[in-house]
């Protein structure tokens, strides 16, 4: 028989409080009854399925972990959260591993009520049952969205014994994204030690990292380090990009051979305890950069200076943006890559030739984490406990009308902020990010070979 997994660093108090303050959120609108799933398990193949990864929303109003669950809100005088879960099972749990049951999730994760998952589409139309409103999501799912009107249509079909089903449906998630957008201390706790993790990864590859390698070699030292320090995954496929490949925003194929004089850029972060760190960095394989590529780099890297510089609180997410695209482009009008003023430049957007991203997204338990960038038209001011990226760049394709000492050159600086107080906190700082850092770390890596 398996034994339970070991959860006793889990701390069950950050979850019930997120539950109880959701419910206190439903309770002053009114009242109703919130109801979100965990995610789906998916099939790779005939008879594989994905690594299970439970639902964001989910896991940030529960702290459980396995496959097949709902967690069930009820607002009013007496508030109360209920789990629907996998039962106990000795015979799965010996193919698949330990389950807590319904009793023993009631009693470890702090609901107060937990049945089988089997019992869903029995008692969830009693908990909507003279209900104000159902707080759900729902287009994220068919078979989700099919199971809750289901259990709408059976409240409704009672209508002549006068039961009365919720009068309208709202979105849950939005009521968490704003719980989601501030992060609290245990939060924050675990987002650093992420960052810590994954810059160290970066220092590995930037040691590990020479001409004839393949992109895949540098990525498995990164998932290496990732594992071998507690992580449970990467927040996301790793980016690997050698040469041209660097100038594709998105590129995951990470199979090419790396060649002497190529810049190679890692946007690469481990996932911890459900968090994600978000990192990138962009070097020399042979571990010197040359006259073009510093003077890109130096670039980029003067444009994150001026972004962070923005960040604090009551100043407006863009402000970041503004700050970090006024640099980018007059350096590239200083370098010869567009011609004009900055004005015109920045008005006409000129500048996006080479630089066609934002400077950043919000940060959590989702790469790009929950959180809207606007309030009423206006971009939103910053708090302390918001989490943001930082990652100018510029992406230098061949063209006629550009010196070819620029083509292929392919820079992003990435780095993840904490909303502080007075300013901000990069979380980020164990991947070395100036050139000369970047240079001694790859120097230390070939002597250390």
């Amino acid at each position: 028989m398996n034994t339970p997994l070991d959860l006793s660093a889990l701390d069950i108090a950050p979850f019930r409080a997120r539950r109880e303050r959701l419910l206190a959120h439903i309770a002053a609108q009114g009242g109703g009854v919130a109801v979100v799933p965990t995610a789906v398990e998916r099939a790779r193949n005939r008879d594989t399925s994905f690594p299970f990864r439970y639902d964001s929303y989910f896991h940030y109003l529960t702290g459980f972990g396995e496959p097949e669950a709902v967690v069930v809100l009820v607002a009013g005088d007496t508030p109360k959260s209920i789990l629907f879960c996998r039962e106990k099972n000795e015979e799965r749990e010996i193919w698949d591993g330990y389950r807590h049951g319904p009793d023993g999730a009631r009693e470890r994760f702090g609901f107060d009520e937990a049945y089988t998952i089997g019992d869903l589409d029995l008692r969830l139309p009693e908990l909507l049952a003279n209900q104000p409103v159902l707080w759900c999501s729902l287009g994220y799912d068919n078979d989700w969205d099919a199971r809750v009107l289901r259990a709408l249509n059976a409240v409704r079909a009672n209508a002549r014994a006068g039961t009365v089903p919720p009068h309208s449906i709202r979105d849950v998630r939005a009521e968490l994204d704003e719980m989601r957008l501030i992060k609290g201390a245990s939060e924050l706790a675990v987002m650093r030690r992420a960052g810590e993790i994954s810059g160290a990864a970066h220092r590995r590859a930037m040691a590990a990292t020479r001409p004839g390698k393949y992109e895949y070699e540098i990525e498995a030292e990164l998932i290496h380090h990732f594992r071998r320090a507690g992580s449970q995954s990467p927040a996301y496929p790793s980016i690997v990009a050698s040469g041209a490949n660097a100038c594709v925003l998105h590129y995951v194929e990470n199979d090419c051979l790396m060649a002497d004089g190529d810049l190679l850029l890692i946007d690469a972060g481990c996932e911890l305890d459900g968090y994600a760190s978000d990192i990138t960095r962009s070097f020399p394989v042979n571990g010197r950069f040359t006259g073009p590529q510093r003077d890109i780099y130096e670039l980029v890297l003067a444009a994150q200076t001026a972004a962070k510089a923005e960040i604090r609180p009551g100043s407006h997410w863009n402000a970041p943006h503004d700050a970090a695209v006024r640099v980018l482009a007059q350096g590239m009008l200083d370098l010869g890559l567009l011609i004009g003023t900055l004005d015109t430049v920045i008005e006409e957007g000129h500048y996006r030739r080479f630089y066609m991203h934002r400077t950043g997204h919000w940060l959590g338990r989702d790469v790009h984490d929950a959180g809207e960038y606007k309030r009423d038209g206006d971009w939103r001011p910053l708090e302390p406990g918001m989490v943001l990226t930082v990652e100018p760049g510029c992406y230098i394709r061949p063209a006629s009308d550009v010196p070819q000492a620029f083509w292929n050159i392919g820079v992003r600086i990435e780095d993840d902020a904490v909303v502080t107080a007075d300013g901000c906190e990069y979380i980020t700082e164990s991947a070395p990010r100036t050139v000369a850092d970047i240079e001694e770390a790859m120097r230390e890596g070939r002597d250390g070979a």
